[in-house]
Formats: C-alpha cells, sequence, structure tokens
C-alpha cells in the first residue's frame, strides 16, 4: 500500500491552482516601466487607507495587502502609493481567465487574480499536469507580461498550498506519495482555517507544525475546536475531496470572509453581509443563473460555525433578494449577539431562469434589474468597488483580511459551497 493510499488522498486527480503574483501592483509595474524594481503599494492614501497589493520589492520591507497603508509607509518610506485602475486589473484577469479556460473548461475562478482547474481531462493530449502548469505560468508570462505562480497537486487543499510555496513566480508540485513529506515541517498557520487565534490555541496544545497538528487525536481536536477540529485533521494529512467547479455548473455559489481581528458589533456584521450579498448576486447574473435557496454563515470567535438558510418564493437573481433575505436571517437571532471572526454568504438551488411571481412584483422586479444592470456595468468597468450599497459603507475590511475579490481567504476553510476556494 502507497502513502497516498493509507493517507486517503485521491490520485487520481490533478487539480492546479493558479495565483497571480502581487496582482494590481504587477500591472502597474507592467503598464509603468517607472515603477519597475521599486516598492509599490495599490491602496488607499489616506489615514485610513488599506493595501490591497504591495509588489514584492515592498514585501520585503514587511508590507503586504490588508495592511494600514500607514504602516506600511513606516516601513517602506521611499513606497510608491497607487490609488488603482480596477479597469485595468479587471481587463487584465479576463486575459488571464481567457488563457485559463484555453487548458480546460473546469475553471474555478476563486478571486479577481486566482483560480483552481481540474487538469485531469486534459493530460492525455496536453501532457502531465507540471508540463501543463509551466506551459499556463509561460503563456501568462509571455503574452500578458504578468508573473503568476501555480500549485500542482491531488486536490485543492494541496494544490492552494503548493502554489503559495511556489511564490514568486514559480511552479511547485506536491505529488500524492509525497503529500506528508511536504506538509510535516510547515507551520500549522498555513493549514486552511488556521488563522491567528486558531495558531495560538494550537500552540497552547504545543502544536506548530503541520507534523504536531497531524499527531493530534480526533477527540483532542473536537473537544478544542468543535467541528472544525475534524476538517483539521483531514487537513493534516492531506485530504479534501471537494471538486472543481465552474460558477456555470456549480450547485452553490458563496462568498465568505476572515477577519483578522473579530468583529463586535451587530451593524459591521450587517454591512460585510449586504456586500457579499451583492458579490453574489452579481455572479448569479454573470452566469445567467437563479437562486432558490440563501444561506449564511457565521463563524463565531471560540470557532463555532452557524449556518441559516431560507427558502425562496421564487428563484432569483437580484441583489435586493438575496441581501434582504441574508439580513432577515441574521437578524433572527442577532438578539443574542456574539464576536464574530467569519461571515459568509451563499446561495443555491440553482436554474436557469427565475419565477414568474405577480405583476407588482413583476414591475418592481424590473426596476431592480435595470438598477442591477447598471450596476453591474460599472463594476464591470471600474471595479467592484467603484459603486456600493449604502450599508455597506460600515463593513469592516470590505475585502477581508487578504485583499479585494477574495472569495474565501487563504486562513478560511474550505466550504460546503463551490463559490469559493
Amino acid at each position: 500500500m502507497t502513502t497516498s493510499e493509507r493517507s486517503g488522498v485521491d490520485q487520481a486527480r490533478h487539480i492546479l491552482h493558479v495565483d497571480m503574483d502581487a496582482f494590481f501592483a504587477s500591472v502597474e509595474q507592467r503598464d509603468d516601466p517607472a515603477l519597475r524594481g521599486k516598492p509599490v503599494l495599490v491602496g488607499g492614501a489616506g489615514p485610513r487607507g488599506v493595501v490591497a497589493a504591495a509588489s514584492y520589492e515592498a514585501r520585503a520591507f514587511g508590507c503586504h495587502s490588508a495592511m494600514p497603508t500607514a504602516v506600511a509607509r513606516r516601513l517602506c518610506p521611499d513606497a510608491i502609493i497607487m490609488r488603482g485602475r480596477f479597469d485595468a486589473y479587471k481587463q487584465a484577469s479576463r486575459a488571464v481567465f481567457e488563457i485559463l479556460e484555453s487548458f480546460t473548461p473546469m475553471v474555478q475562478p476563486v478571486s479577481i487574480d486566482e483560480a483552481f482547474l481540474d487538469v485531469t481531462g486534459s493530460v492525455r493530449l496536453l501532457g502531465g499536469p507540471e508540463s501543463i502548469a509551466g506551459d499556463i505560468r509561460a503563456r501568462i508570462r509571455g503574452e500578458l507580461r504578468l508573473p503568476a505562480s501555480v500549485g500542482v497537486a491531488p486536490n485543492k487543499f494541496l494544490a492552494k498550498l503548493a502554489s503559495q510555496l511556489a511564490k514568486p513566480d514559480g511552479v511547485r508540485v506536491i505529488g500524492a506519495d509525497t503529500v506528508q513529506d511536504a506538509l510535516d515541517p510547515l507551520p500549522v498557520s498555513l493549514v486552511w482555517g488556521v488563522g491567528p487565534a486558531a495558531e495560538k490555541k494550537l500552540g497552547r496544545l504545543g502544536v506548530r507544525t503541520i507534523a504536531g497538528l497531524r499527531g493530534l487525536s480526533p477527540a483532542t481536536l473536537g473537544a478544542s475546536f468543535g467541528e472544525f477540529g475534524d476538517h483539521l485533521w483531514r487537513l493534516a494529512r492531506g485530504i479534501d475531496d471537494r471538486p472543481v467547479h465552474s460558477d456555470r455548473e456549480a450547485k452553490t455559489i458563496s462568498h465568505e470572509q476572515t477577519f483578522a481581528e473579530n468583529l463586535a458589533e451587530p451593524g459591521e456584521v450587517r454591512a460585510v453581509l449586504l456586500a457579499q450579498g451583492e458579490a453574489v448576486a452579481r455572479r448569479l447574473r454573470r452566469h445567467g443563473r437563479h437562486a432558490g435557496v440563501v444561506t449564511i454563515k457565521i463563524r463565531f470567535g471560540d470557532f463555532e460555525t452557524v449556518t441559516r438558510s431560507r427558502t425562496l418564493d421564487d428563484a432569483t437573481d437580484r441583489t435586493d433578494v438575496v441581501c434582504a433575505t441574508a439580513r432577515g436571517l441574521f437578524d433572527d437571532w442577532a438578539r443574542s449577539f456574539r464576536s464574530v471572526r467569519l461571515i459568509g454568504v451563499g446561495v443555491g438551488g440553482l436554474t436557469d431562469g427565475g419565477g414568474a411571481g405577480g405583476l407588482f412584483d413583476h414591475e418592481q422586479g424590473e426596476r431592480q434589474r435595470a438598477v442591477d444592470r447598471a450596476t453591474d456595468q460599472i463594476a464591470a468597468r471600474f471595479g467592484a468597488d467603484a459603486i456600493r450599497r449604502a450599508g455597506t459603507m460600515g463593513a469592516p475590511g470590505r475585502h477581508g483580511a487578504h485583499g479585494p475579490g477574495s472569495d474565501t481567504p487563504p486562513d478560511a476553510p474550505p466550504s460546503d459551497g463551490t463559490g469559493g476556494a
């Protein structure tokens, strides 16, 4: 019996994770030769500004995305701060995804600058998965003049981990027979779902590496983390059964964020839910889908996770319906509010058309769809932040702790849906 068979890792799949390197900053450096080789920060320049992307020259000083711009300036006084050109980033993203889709139709967007690919069905025609990864990276570099890192592995968790290890501008393979050799020496913080709070909790158990995590029994993990413990137990062994789905064929679409600091006020959570509802509804419309179920997911500061769902009378792709339903689900139990670490909005029961509704509903729906079409056009041209509902203005870290457009941040656990990583 091989190592992979003992560990439960599926050997049959070939999954790639493509992650653009310092995407916004790289686009700025590509388009302005004067910025090349210099520390570049993309983000807000004001007193409350936040870094959306940091070039690798800036990262050498300790700068990173989601860092307050004021802190980044102190670390790197010579950094060049760019406000951001979301039309340019969107255009570059579309070009990247056109390249990815030329290798396989099984492309699952994670954000504007990363995606999972299942190339299992492509290897017979295009060569082995490592060769495909190299070809993808070369085409992005050659055609778009942008750097990308590609991870190759038997599943999504390992592929994403491999792309992190490949940075910057490289290819890294984690084979089914080398999973534990690759995982064991790594810090436990690289496990999906282990943020600062979980890392501290594991530290109190004497765990600092993935090998140490693997040494904990399911009972110990369950006692400390509840259901989240089973997730940790599986990923410590490299087990991740989630398939790659495109939005078009997905059974669910979701958007979730993990925050560096727990949210302490219900109003903050409502603002984030509204922003996420906008993002999910926009993805529904982009792929011509309607949803019959809306779900919210909340992870509290103590790692307890709850989900609440509501079935709609008529399937919809309207932003107002998705957002109102998500808020209603939250308000049902907000009276017993406690601090929140992760928030997610998802939709399911996807179909290719919506319900009929009554005459009044139809007229109201048409007015709302006209608003949605207008906002979609603005977002497509200038980026999602170019237009926002008033209720989202109080959302802390609109893009979570990991930069704009991230559907499932690196420290968030794999979701049951297919909209995130």
